[in-house]
């Protein structure tokens, strides 16, 4: 790629993004712009991944055509107000922050603009995030591309309605969180029949990812492959029932919705 791509904001996401981008060879370090009110974490990212250090704003907005505001919600204002007159022509501007909307920012630029609303989440770190993006109508087909490029180098991407964004909170942005709860609940109970802690969490942790795997890759309805593990009579779906009859599939989409709703206030 022989543009530059910037992030205002490195924190721990910009940080799994760059680290993404270099892994797959998709742009080189030296066209990577990273600026953050911290010298440290700058430094961190620095020699983790020899891109451009900075912290001043403005030389990201000077010197970059994708810029990414990898910054806390509240800060959008803020940001903008800074960089909005120094932005090159057709920057691509990558918004990753909840309740951030693009029509709310495209008027805090003040002119006609290239955004695109991102939500990727936190397995970006391990190369497997999921991401929704939704583009407003400056961006062309080939940008459109690039982002595409530049999401998969860290996980799978899905372009959306950005009516939808809400619910992507609930459904991928948060879930993580939902499945750490439920791997710790399997080794707990395994712990509690005698496995080693740290062995539990092996077991555990592989069977949620080989799961999701088998639901990825064979294009079958997660229920036929539950009903696949049930053998009649057998011990899987007694422990189905057991789940069912607790109110399992209950708490998880309570758990979602409230989670949508959340993000609808913000």
């Amino acid at each position: 790629m022989d543009k530059k791509i910037g992030f205002i904001g490195c924190g721990n996401m910009a940080k799994a993004m760059i680290g993404g981008l270099i892994k797959k060879d998709f742009i080189h370090s030296s066209s990577i712009y990273a600026s953050n009110p911290s010298l440290e974490s700058l430094d961190e990212v620095k020699s983790s991944f020899g891109v451009h250090i900075t912290q001043n704003n403005l030389v990201i907005a000077k010197e970059c055509d994708i810029i990414f505001l990898s910054v806390k919600p509240y800060m959008y204002e803020k940001i903008i107000a800074q960089i909005k007159d120094e932005i090159k022509e057709n920057v691509v501007i990558v918004m990753i922050a909840a309740g951030q909307k693009i029509n709310q920012n495209e008027k805090r630029f003040n002119r006609k603009i290239k955004i695109a609303r991102a939500m990727p989440n936190t397995p970006a770190f391990v190369g497997e995030a999921m991401t929704a993006i939704c583009l407003n109508d400056m961006i062309t087909n080939e940008e459109k591309n690039e982002l595409k490029t530049i999401f998969e180098c860290f996980g799978k991407l899905e372009f959306i309605e950005e009516k939808l964004m809400d619910v992507v909170t609930g459904v991928s942005g948060s879930s993580p969180a939902y499945a750490y709860m439920f791997i710790e609940a399997l080794a707990d109970a395994a712990v509690l029949h005698g496995m080693p802690r740290k062995q539990a969490y092996i077991f555990a942790s592989q069977s949620v990812l080989g799961a999701a795997k088998m639901v990825l890759e064979t294009n079958m309805h997660p229920g036929e492959l539950k009903d696949a593990v049930c053998s009649p009579g057998g011990t899987t779906i007694e422990a189905v029932a057991s789940l069912e009859s607790s109110g399992f599939r209950h708490a998880v989409i309570e758990a979602v919705s409230t989670c949508v709703e959340k993000s609808k206030i913000l």
